[in-house]
């Protein structure tokens, strides 16, 4: 993109992002990472995986975002015995056509809420994975296009692992982000508390439409995104399996994979969504340093032995960030 944005494009359309923010922070309160994460998702309809104990708000913040733009809503929750139909769909028996009639399931959805996605079965997550990727679902032989914008927001519990199936790499790689939800800090914490003890719980305010959505879509297509921005994004993705390339020779024996090009795909689109939010018509290397923890900390499989040394994904990003040169 050689043509840059004019300035009243970017102003409205950061503005109007900031309403859809504010919105949802008023129903989500001190969940703001959690709140741009997944409006910068949307921005780029792509899928998020949301980690952090229960109690967080996260089924709360995708419902309040749909509410606020006013888009479908369908909550799964993910249990052994859950079969692929229960998620796509199915035929039912008509008795008075006498014929079988497709049914569609509860991913037929703007936004869908796969809660504790890491409790179904393999079947189930590869009906997922196919909605996922190719944004239709086959009932009967007959294939169905999901609802646009489609973006499917799992949760998984980081502190319970008994009766979960874990999450194979590649559909860990189906997802734009790995966001990581923490704990509010205690001011936040008592406002929720507040509102439980006496005040009326706010409800989200539509403030958008799926119409508009689509229009500011466009627009954080159009942000600017320098060559040398895009040579920064690919050099980071190739240190993650080539870290011997960056000066990090000791990180070689501790990932045992690096990140698929869908990293850099996913740091070029999330940067300009990011950088749209944030009211600029252009990307810096900070927006893509931002989401690089997002974007990597899912896509990369580490070795036993850094396991054994306590090394995790963060520590990893961390040093590549140091090691690679920003421009």
């Amino acid at each position: 993109m050689d043509q840059r944005l004019e300035d009243r494009q970017v102003d409205r359309a950061a503005a109007r992002l900031g309403e859809i923010h504010r919105a949802v922070s008023e129903v989500v309160v001190g969940q703001d990472h959690l709140v741009e994460s997944v409006l910068v998702a949307l921005l780029c309809r792509g899928h998020v995986l949301l980690e952090g104990v229960p109690g967080l708000a996260k089924t709360l913040t995708v419902r309040a975002l749909a509410g606020v733009v006013g888009g479908d809503f369908q909550r799964l929750q993910f249990t052994p015995d859950l079969l692929p139909a229960d998620v796509t769909g199915t035929q039912i028996f008509d008795p008075k056509t006498s014929e079988f009639v497709p049914h569609r399931g509860p991913v037929f959805a703007n936004l869908v809420l796969a809660d504790e996605i890491n409790r179904a079965p393999a079947k189930v997550q590869s009906a997922l994975l196919e909605a996922m990727e190719e944004r239709q679902v086959t009932i009967g032989g007959e294939t169905f296009k999901l609802p646009d914008p489609f973006v499917v927001l799992a949760t998984q519990n980081p502190i319970e692992q008994e009766g979960t199936y874990v999450l194979p790499e590649a559909q860990l790689d189906r997802f734009l982000f790995k966001v990581l939800v923490d704990y509010p800090a205690p001011e936040d914490e008592r406002t929720v508390l507040e509102y439980h003890l006496g005040k009326a719980f706010p409800t989200p305010q539509r403030v958008t439409t799926l119409e508009e959505l689509g229009e500011l879509e466009a627009v954080a297509r159009e942000v600017y995104l320098d060559e040398r921005i895009r040579s920064y994004i690919v050099n980071l993705v190739s240190a993650t399996r080539r870290p011997a390339e960056v000066g990090l020779g000791d990180l070689v024996p501790l990932i045992a994979f690096g990140a698929s090009p869908r990293a850099s795909i996913a740091l070029a689109v999330g940067s300009r969504a990011l950088a749209l939010v944030r009211g600029r018509a252009f990307v810096t290397p900070e927006d893509v340093k931002e989401l690089a923890p997002s974007v990597l900390r899912h896509r990369m499989v580490l070795t036993y032995e850094a396991e054994a040394e306590g090394v995790d994904s963060e520590d990893v990003i961390e040093r590549l960030l140091l090691a690679v040169e920003v421009p």
